[in-house]
Parts: C-alpha cells; structure tokens; sequence
C-alpha cells in the first residue's frame, strides 16, 4: 500500500470517528458530555492552526539553515548564474 493509501486512509477513519463524537453519535470516554460538545468544533480550527504553525516554522529553519548545506548552496548558485547566462544569449537583461 503507497504512502497516499496510508495516509487516505487513516483520515477517513479518524474524520469519521471526528463526526461520530461530533454529532454524539459515538461517546467520548473519559470526557464529559458538556465538555466534548464545547471542545469538539473547536479541534478544526486547531489543527488548521497547528498545521500553519509547523509550516511556518519548518520554512524559517529550512531558511536558517540554509548556509549550514554548502554543497547546496554552491550548486544553488552556479545553477542561477547558468540560468542568467542563458537568458544573457537569448537577449533578456538580468541585472
């Protein structure tokens, strides 16, 4: 099974138990009702949040760190003076 499979799979399960507990359908253990009914449509909201959170963070350390990879970079730029030397022989202006 591919990852994609895996990872269908696993949120129709946990989206489906999600509406469950939602519409009390399916009891929440260990919680009380008033509780679950006040938390539940909040965890949207939260997990949306939590997702920006990581990206945004994952980009700026992607960022941070990006002079701690020097074959990358090195490779990075001499791929963008290749691209401007092309744009050079077809006639655009780069600088």
């Amino acid at each position: 099974m591919a990852r994609a499979h895996r990872v269908a799979l696993a949120s129709t399960f946990l989206i489906t138990l999600y509406i469950l507990a939602l519409y009390t359908i399916l009891p929440v253990p260990l919680v009380d009702a008033e509780v679950a009914k006040d938390v539940l449509p909040l965890i949207p909201w939260w997990l949306l949040v939590s997702f920006g959170s990581y990206s945004l963070w994952s980009l700026g350390w992607g960022l941070f760190t990006f002079r701690d990879c020097p074959e990358a970079y090195e490779e990075l730029l001499k791929e963008i003076n290749e691209a401007k030397n092309d744009l050079r022989t077809k006639g655009v202006t780069v600088d």
